[in-house]
């Protein structure tokens, strides 16, 4: 992490004066403050990498500023200055935090060796968080890729075997299919691990903007430009650049990816100079690349190129075992996520989820769980809480399947009942029950029959004296055919 923009702070306008015209010349940004309450004001509006701080100064002191940064929870780095080379100041100093620090009068030589010093801490403490934040990253990732499948087994061994090298990766697929999450497993088990990764979608960037977003851009290198801009391989250099959706990539911008493959470098858009990039760079894509190889669409050669080591994901129809444990996994997360109490999912709302066919694939099956955490007050999930919320499936043109839905249709629904009450006591909750299934059921089928009785008893299966005598315990309302 180079140091780029420095604060100086002492009330002694010649020292600085000299720090001010020292550091410029070396092409650092420096701004100047005159006493300890200049500093603050300038610390909180501004982010610096880098303090050079007198301990004595009127108002709030060296060793006072050095309080309010930690207060202010901020990692700038103080250097505290001193006139008095005792080692009480000394140790308060770093008491309260001051990296180091300097006695006056001091040699320019002094603040070189610090300014590197200081450059070296900074460059290891972004190489710790860093990997603090990948190994983060790599259990979350871990975590959310799951099944167990056979075609599932087939990936993992994949993403262990290419892990040790830096061959170039191609991650097929559906849309949905977690093509990103087995990248970033790729990545966090590799060499790589604490450099970066970055993901770039080729189909979510307008054509025109793209090459700049890869390669980066110099200052008035088009119209915008204002100054120089960093690209995707430049941001990863020697991590990982993820170009998700790469069968998109216009064919003039192939050609530059594959001189980068080549030739380990890139220049930037307006530039004129190479720079060495170490990037390993998987690829990913929902669309079949051979074909459009065969149709003048994708570059042969960079196919060749990306395809090194093949991965395919199996769309999740097609693995059918993993639903289940996808299905618990994103119903725990989502219940986490939206602070609600937990909720378990019931046999028949599993043997529906794994009987759909999920275009979406394993995208699709996370926002219809959540929904359903959503839009359900039940701690048991059931099928009809999925109503809706699936795929159309094939009309039901057997009898049994028919009687299956009506029948979970009322178990629900009775469920839904039995929930408010709390003990099972003697009662008539089975002529309740019975009376209002027969009534709706009765009234239909009149309806149906135009109100022939004679007609609608022969359909219920019941003699017609049955029928007038349900008509009227039910209260039926007849009407006129």
């Amino acid at each position: 992490m180079p140091i780029d923009r420095i604060l100086v702070a002492d009330d002694e306008e010649s020292i600085r004066w000299v720090l001010s015209k020292a550091l410029k010349q070396k092409g650092f940004s420096v701004d100047l403050a005159n006493d300890g309450s200049h500093a603050l004001e300038l610390i909180k509006d501004n982010c610096y990498d880098l303090a050079i701080v007198d301990i004595k100064m009127p108002g709030i002191t060296g060793l006072d500023l050095l309080d309010k940064v930690r207060e202010l929870d901020n990692d700038l780095l103080v250097v505290i200055m001193t006139a008095e080379a005792s080692m009480k100041n000394a140790v308060e100093a770093m008491k309260r935090g001051a990296y180091d620090y300097i006695t006056k009068p001091f040699d320019l030589d002094v603040i070189d060796a610090i300014i590197e010093k200081v450059a070296r801490a900074r460059d290891i403490a972004g190489q710790v968080t860093t990997l603090k934040q990948e190994l983060k990253d790599r259990y979350q990732v871990e975590k959310n890729i799951v099944g167990n499948s056979t075609a599932m087994q087939e990936v993992y061994k994949t993403i262990g075997k290419v892990a040790v090298s830096d061959v170039t990766v191609l991650i097929q697929g559906e849309s949905g299919t977690g093509k990103e999450l087995v990248a970033r497993a790729v990545h966090f088990n590799s060499g790589r691990l604490g450099k970066p990764f970055v993901a770039i979608n080729c189909a979510a960037i307008p054509r025109d903007l793209l090459e700049s977003e890869l390669f980066g851009s110099e200052k008035g290198a088009f119209t915008g430009a204002g100054e120089r801009k960093q690209g995707k391989f430049e941001q990863a250099n020697h991590g990982t650049l993820f170009l998700d959706e790469i069968g998109d990539m216009p064919l003039d911008l192939q050609a530059k990816i594959l001189r980068v493959l080549q030739e380990q470098e890139i220049t930037r858009i307006g530039g004129n100079q190479n720079i060495p990039v170490d990037v390993r760079i998987v690829a990913a894509t929902n669309q079949s690349l051979i074909e459009k190889v065969q149709q003048k669409e994708f570059r042969e050669d960079l196919y060749y190129r990306l395809n090194v080591v093949p991965i395919t994901l199996a769309p999740l129809r097609e693995r059918r075992d993993d639903i289940p444990d996808l299905a618990n996994y994103f119903l725990s997360r989502s219940c986490t996520e939206m602070s609600v109490s937990p909720k378990r999912l019931s046999d028949d709302a599993l043997d529906l989820l794994k009987s759909s066919s999920w275009p979406g694939n394993v995208r699709e099956l996370e926002n219809a769980v959540k929904r359903a955490v959503i839009l359900s007050n039940d701690p048991l999930l059931t099928s009809l809480d999925f109503g809706g919320l699936l795929p159309a499936k094939e009309p039901c043109t057997q009898t049994g399947t028919q009687e299956t839905s009506l029948e979970k249709l009322v178990d629900h629904k009775l469920r839904s009942c039995m929930n408010g009450i709390e003990g099972l006591e003697k009662g008539d909750i089975h002529a309740m029950v019975l009376e209002q299934v027969e009534r709706p059921l009765i009234r239909l089928v009149l309806e149906k029959c135009r109100w022939n009785q004679v007609k609608a008893a022969d359909v219920l299966g019941i003699n017609r004296n049955t029928l007038r005598k349900k008509i009227s315990e039910l209260q039926i309302e007849m009407k006129r055919g």
